[in-house]
């Protein structure tokens, strides 16, 4: 299949673009962040986003949504990779809406025309230390009359402050367990984190959480397949954003290299940062193409689609890090100081990358796949 978006996810792209541009540019960050929101993000934006179709992308069309692939919640992810705008797309319009629409039963599926109208947040509660380790879970569910009792920590879980509901991943007898948890009951302790980049994590605290068997999503001991598939999105929609957020450094650092003068010449004409311009362009095309590459694997459901959205977040999490590295260091001293753009973006992109895993974190997992 050819590297390129049809006519109508160009559009969708035009459209996000268009869409963020007026309605959440990098001031929206930086007000939300000077204003210390108590939410980090704005509901109002968020409603704007299920009615322009976005916050469904995924979602089937009989649950309100747009039942559009994994190539157009990509496009949405670059856009807000572009303007680092705060929010809940990622924990719930990608994550949790796969989780419930590939698994949830038809109460819990009553949630996802709330994701698609922007009415409702949701958060996929899985890692529970400083790094991405799915196969490590130690939460704890234990069988307790006709249901279980939750005991365990997480961290890294997106928007959890503000979340309608959390979809925490636990270990029962039977093996890896999803759990649709109301934030509100005995036990949930919630506290915000204010992440580098000013977006939204929460750590969430579990101490002999009560929850009824019609919690389970799927199958007990069998949650480790809906678990894989909504990483595999997510990881494949954070190296979208990572090719937005470096794809747009990069431009602005152009237009600084095109207006900004040093020994009387423009600091654009000096060979030495033509040549890294170059080089960083080339860089960024293929990690544009590695990422649509796993996206459409994703919605062509090939055996690889896990693993090219591996390689996808790997390479678009160094060549973003390259990106915001030159655009910062062709900006010079001035680069760090918070009145440019571009130290904000090496903040998102930090974060970015830890989040699903780092490159490091996939590049193991690409060669024990290969039996190294």
């Amino acid at each position: 299949m050819p590297l390129i978006l049809t006519e109508e996810q160009a559009m969708l792209q035009e459209a996000a673009d268009g869409f963020l541009a007026e309605r959440a540019p990098i001031a929206h960050l930086r007000q939300l962040r000077d204003a210390r929101d108590p939410d980090g993000l704005s509901r109002d934006l968020w409603r704007a986003f299920g009615e322009m179709g976005f916050a469904g992308v995924i979602i089937p069309e009989e649950y309100g949504g747009a039942g559009l692939g994994a190539v157009e919640a990509g496009v949405i992810a670059e856009s807000l990779g572009r303007t680092l705008t705060p929010s809940p797309f990622m924990g719930s319009a990608v994550l949790s809406a796969r989780v419930l629409a590939d698994g949830g039963s038809e109460a819990q599926q009553a949630w996802l025309p709330k994701i698609a109208a922007g009415e409702a947040i949701l958060s996929l509660a899985v890692d529970e230390g400083p790094k991405h380790a799915p196969a490590k879970i130690a939460t704890r569910a234990e069988r307790a009359g006709n249901g279980f009792r939750l005991n365990g920590a997480k961290a890294f879980v997106l928007d959890g402050h503000v979340a309608d509901a959390l979809i925490v991943v636990a270990r029962a007898e039977e093996g890896t367990t999803l759990f649709l948890v109301d934030p509100k009951a005995a036990g949930v302790e919630i506290e915000r984190t204010v992440m580098v980049d000013a977006h939204n994590a929460a750590r969430v605290v579990l101490t002999d959480v009560a929850v009824d068997a019609d919690a389970v999503i799927g199958e007990v001991g069998n949650g480790e397949a809906l678990l894989d598939g909504a990483l595999a999105l997510g990881r494949a929609c954070a190296a979208s954003s990572l090719t937005g957020a470096g794809d747009q450094a990069f431009k602005i650092t152009l237009e600084y290299l095109r207006t900004r003068k040093q020994f009387g010449k423009l600091i654009g004409e000096f060979q030495a940062l033509q040549h890294r311009a170059a080089h960083l362009f080339t860089e960024l095309e293929l990690a544009r193409a590695a990422t649509l590459g796993a996206l459409q694997a994703l919605d062509a459901g090939r055996q690889d689609a896990a693993l090219a959205a591996s390689v996808a977040k790997a390479k678009a999490g160094r060549v973003a890090e390259l990106a915001v590295q030159e655009a910062v260091q062709m900006h010079g001293g001035v680069g760090m100081t918070d009145e440019f753009d571009v130290g904000l973006f090496m903040k998102r992109v930090r974060v970015l990358n830890e989040l699903l895993g780092d490159a490091g974190f996939h590049s193991e997992r690409l060669a024990q796949a290969q039996g190294f």
